[in-house]
């Protein structure tokens, strides 16, 4: 009898090819939970979807699925909570960037209590090595800001990184359509809703191999959307829905 997942592990991939199995190694030898890992690609002709397929036939634990909410990052993000089978979702890229021996530990915070457990590069102990320089800049300020003006309860409320409750995720629902702004979509809803946020230092290393989709002036306009949210006062979940859907009405029409 398989043993039922306790995390969830959302991997976004866009043609990743070979790339992603230096990841997939990483990953499977880290998690100690029981676990499914879902990576999430946009197309049948996805170059990663020949060689997850293959991997999983020695690690049942793998599953590839085609994202059917559209393209880009944050429909396949969308996506993969939407069909976690777990309590508990971390989001983790295919680049190779985050450390996946912090995965249990962050699902573990949310099986104590938080909606959202970030892994952080700008707290105490946390480190980000190379990348971007603007990019990391901005990304530090709105971190830095929304930790200290805001009160989200973390430091790096823009790194994709995290741990969710999948409960927590499914009751206010997820907005983002275009990049990777998820993470600080989900931090300043779970603030608005003052509901637990937590955070653990974690050092980024930059990709080693392939090519970086992130699109920085495409997505900054969302970016600084979820950064205003966050300065609220409180609200529901009703309320933070009925907002949502206002929104999205307006976005499709």
């Amino acid at each position: 009898m398989t043993e039922e997942p306790r995390v969830s592990v959302i991997v976004p991939a866009y043609n990743e090819g070979e790339n992603i199995l230096a990841v997939l190694d990483r990953l499977f030898e880290s998690v100690r939970l029981a676990c499914e890992v879902l990576v999430v690609v946009d197309t049948a002709e996805d170059t990663t979807i020949a060689v997850t397929e293959e991997y999983a036939v020695k690690e049942p634990r793998l599953v590839t699925v085609i994202n059917t909410y559209g393209r880009g990052p944050a429909n396949a993000i969308r996506f993969g909570i939407e069909n976690a089978k777990a309590p508990v979702a971390v989001v983790t890229m295919a680049d190779g960037c985050d450390d996946a021996r912090q995965i249990d530990e962050l699902a573990r915070l949310v099986e104590r209590g938080v909606a959202v457990a970030a892994a952080s590069r700008y707290m105490p102990g946390g480190q980000q090595v190379g990348g971007p320089v603007i990019k990391a800049a901005m990304s530090k300020f709105a971190g830095r800001s929304l930790r200290t003006f805001a009160h989200v309860g973390t430091r790096d409320a823009t790194n994709s990184f995290k741990a969710y409750s999948t409960e927590f995720v499914r009751e206010v629902g997820i907005d983002s359509r275009d990049g990777f702004e998820i993470g600080i979509e989900l931090t300043a809803k779970a603030k608005r809703l003052r509901r637990p946020v937590a955070e653990i230092p974690t050092i980024w290393l930059d990709r080693q191999a392939g090519v970086s989709n992130f699109k920085v002036a495409k997505w900054v306009p969302s970016y600084v959307r979820w950064y205003r949210f966050a300065f609220g006062g409180t609200l529901t979940a009703d309320q933070v829905r009925q907002r949502s859907a206002k929104k999205n009405k307006n976005r499709e029409s």
